[in-house]
């Protein structure tokens, strides 16, 4: 798309040099105004066209593939809430601590102590255990998860809020 921006501009400055060449001087604002009429047209046309196939509302519309696609990620979740400490650090817990900065607007980068104030406020110091991105433990491999009741507890604590 920047491309064929670059392209218009230089078409419409090198109208605009013709023109200037042309020995009717006041031919040259309607041949550069032509010119810029094209190249804007182009331009929203090739916008207009690519928009258009970018997003296929044929699938996002079906209930049961949208159910399908919950379900499938529900099922890998709870798998790996089931799984090593290992799965849980690599694949929910990222994805907890995420949410959890989205939920409440608290960014970790800005204050460490309110980010962690926050945390233990909304879960309790037992669950942000499993929710804090700096907890990962680098022997989690042979570890058990700490399983469904915690995933779900700190899901409907993200959803209280």
């Amino acid at each position: 798309m920047r491309r064929i921006g670059v392209i218009a501009i230089v078409v419409v400055l090198g109208v605009q040099l013709l023109a200037l060449v042309h020995p009717d001087r006041h031919v040259a604002l309607w041949m550069g105004a032509a010119a810029a009429t094209i190249a804007l047209l182009t331009v929203r046309w090739l916008v207009v066209r690519d928009a258009g196939s970018a997003f296929d509302d044929s699938r996002a519309r079906d209930p049961a593939e949208t159910l399908r696609r919950w379900r499938s990620k529900t099922e890998i979740m709870i798998a790996r809430a089931d799984s090593t400490r290992s799965d849980w650090d690599k694949y929910l817990r990222p994805m907890l601590a995420r949410q959890f900065e989205l939920a409440t607007g608290a960014r970790k980068g800005k204050d460490p102590r309110v980010f962690r104030a926050t945390a233990v406020a909304l879960f309790g110091e037992q669950l942000w255990v499993w929710v804090d991105p700096d907890n990962v433990s680098r022997t989690g491999v042979d570890e058990p998860g700490p399983g469904r009741a915690v995933l779900d507890d700190v899901l409907r604590r993200l959803e209280g809020i």
